[in-house]
């Protein structure tokens, strides 16, 4: 098919990907006067942006320190401390607000449209790259970037079409909710021009664990415990929130928050370790059991009721292996340090995780060591950006993924085009 070229136009910057880094990319770069088009392979923007939040888009958490938010990012927290000194928290809830779209704080700092609706976010930034002229091309699907001299030439098309700008930005997302169109082809064109990719990974979803009897806890809400991950007998990551017990394993904000620090692979082993009571130490619980237990002729089964939800005390009776018709006030030591034990570390085997059609994000990506953190501009590519989620960043649940959209998305819009609007 013979190759043609959009009203021989060449923008001062091209984005690939429509979603919210792309979108704010595009609408500081306009906002200094740049020529921008997005090229958005979906036939409407912002597909996965509108799915966020069950559709009320918690669009940030209102942590307004940029290191403290950075924190964050781990393990690769510091490359986001520059964006978010200068595009934060409140630069982006002053933005929206400006935009139309108020705003309103909820529970654990979650920030969401004042109208929980999705489509206020999306519009507000319509409405901003659109008043200074911006330009965006729906069904644009990319077959191949080329590259000359060190440097992006051109964009091409499945349809033929060639796409020229003087920078172009990649915001094309990961391999979460493909149905979105998140398929994860940047990483392929990325690595043939050169890029580095951290193999990705799903993020943010649910637990698979060996346990079979997680199936009889299905349905069981636990809404405040703690869960420590463990890599080959290593601590490596902590998270605080509740989960939800499902018939293969666990889900909820504190295990989707925990998964994004696990790489399947046969060199890593997986346990996981669930602290029923985070907010007693083990000597304030070991009080609390020996008044309990001694408060009356009571049976072992009916005091763990009162400590656990009825659906877990079968379980833990069974794994403790201590007669649930005892006498609570003969429970000896050792049975009681066991019991103990297992409220602060009950203890599963991860199997597996969920996979990118249930996962928030992706993990993995874009080699951080090749970007430069201040600019989001590629250190091998001279006319190259980045933005979002095609980047090797992850946050937790809670606004978090999309303030990384938002704060990168800015910096490389403004970066791409700074020198070429004032040069």
């Amino acid at each position: 098919m013979a190759t043609k070229t959009i009203k021989s136009m060449v923008y001062d910057l091209v984005i690939i990907g429509g979603g919210p880094a792309g979108l704010m990319a595009a609408c500081r770069a306009s906002e200094l006067g740049a020529k921008v088009i997005i090229l958005e392979k979906n036939k409407k923007p912002g597909v996965k942006l509108l799915t966020t939040g069950g559709g009320r888009c918690n669009f940030t958490n209102n942590i307004l320190d940029a290191k403290i938010l950075a924190e964050n990012y781990e393990p690769n927290h510091r490359f986001l401390i520059s964006a978010f000194s200068r595009f934060g928290v409140g630069e982006t809830i002053s933005f929206f607000n400006k935009n139309g779209a108020k705003t309103k704080i909820e529970n654990n700092g979650r920030v969401f449209p004042e109208s929980n609706r999705a489509t206020d976010i999306l519009q507000a930034l319509l409405d901003n790259f659109k008043k200074d002229g911006g330009e965006i091309k729906f069904g644009a699907e990319v077959k191949k970037i080329i590259v000359a001299g060190g440097k992006i030439d051109k964009v091409v098309l499945s349809n033929g079409e060639n796409i020229l700008g003087k920078k172009y930005l990649m915001a094309t997302g990961g391999k979460s909710y493909p149905l979105t169109g998140s398929s994860g082809e940047a990483y392929e064109w990325l690595k043939r021009i050169g890029h580095k990719i951290i193999i990705p990974r799903p993020a943010l979803v649910s637990l698979q664990l060996k346990e079979r009897f997680t199936k009889d806890l299905e349905g069981l809400s636990l809404p405040d415990v703690k869960i420590a991950l463990w890599e080959n007998s290593k601590k490596i990551a902590s998270s605080h929130g509740a989960i939800i017990f499902t018939q293969t394993g666990i889900s909820g904000p504190a295990a989707l928050d925990i998964s994004r620090f696990i790489n399947l692979s046969p060199a890593n082993k997986y346990d996981i370790f669930i602290d029923l009571r985070p907010d007693e130490s083990e000597s304030e619980l070991n009080k609390y059991l020996q008044e309990l237990f001694h408060s009356g002729n009571k049976l072992f089964k009916n005091i763990l009721d009162k400590i656990v939800p009825p659906k877990l005390a079968p379980i833990l009776m069974s794994l403790l292996k201590i007669n649930p018709d005892k006498q609570a006030n003969a429970v000896t030591k050792e049975e009681k340090n066991r019991l103990i034990n297992i409220l602060k570390k009950f203890p599963f085997t991860l199997n597996g995780l969920g996979d990118f059609d249930s996962a928030m994000v992706t993990a993995g990506g874009v080699d951080l060591s090749e970007v430069n953190p201040k600019t989001m501009a590629s250190k091998l590519i001279s006319n190259l950006y980045f933005a979002g989620e095609i980047l090797d960043l992850t946050g937790p649940t809670g606004g978090f993924n999309l303030q990384l959209c938002w704060s990168t998305g800015y910096i490389a819009g403004e970066s791409a085009i700074d020198k070429n609007i004032h040069s």
